[in-house]
């Protein structure tokens, strides 16, 4: 038996009909096509997966394509407009706050709603919120700087 979902990912609607039990990550990446929202423990710990839904920070592979039916859903690729990086994108690569790039689509989603609830945040508040994500690389130091490089830029253009 498959079920019909339809929701909003990157300002583009999407609908297929699919499995109950499919999770949203997969949807995403499978069904979608977007790669970006990467696909790391299935059991939510790692926060590679982490997307926005109707503004908020979740990780994809912890809720089934159905739940988000009529959803708005923010992916990675939907960050850069206009081929210009978004400041936290930009954050990252100014201050170094990758290396393998695996946990990073998570890590900038998850600063995302950060920066969307404290504009200015202190270094607690950003390491508080990363931690549903894990970086197996960097230490989380240079991760830091990026975000709180991105809240200077974008507090800087408002």
């Amino acid at each position: 038996m498959k079920l019909p979902v339809k929701m909003t990912i990157n300002g583009q609607t999407t609908s297929h009909e699919v499995e109950p039990r499919l999770l949203l990550v997969h949807y995403i990446r499978e069904n979608v096509g977007l790669t970006g929202t990467h696909v790391g423990c299935d059991t939510s710990q790692c926060g590679a997966c982490t997307i926005l839904m109707n503004g908020q920070a979740v990780k994809a592979c912890n809720l089934f394509a159905v739940q988000a039916d009529g959803a708005s859903i923010q992916t990675i690729e939907g960050l850069a407009k206009n081929g210009e990086l978004h400041p936290i994108q930009q954050g990252f690569w100014e201050k170094h706050g990758l290396q393998c790039g695996f946990c990073t689509p998570g890590m900038i989603m998850a600063a995302c709603q950060l920066l969307e609830r404290y504009p200015t945040p202190t270094e607690e508040q950003i390491r508080h919120q990363l931690e549903g994500n894990l970086c197996r690389c960097t230490g989380y130091h240079n991760i830091v700087k990026a975000i709180q490089w991105a809240a200077e830029t974008m507090a800087a253009k408002k």
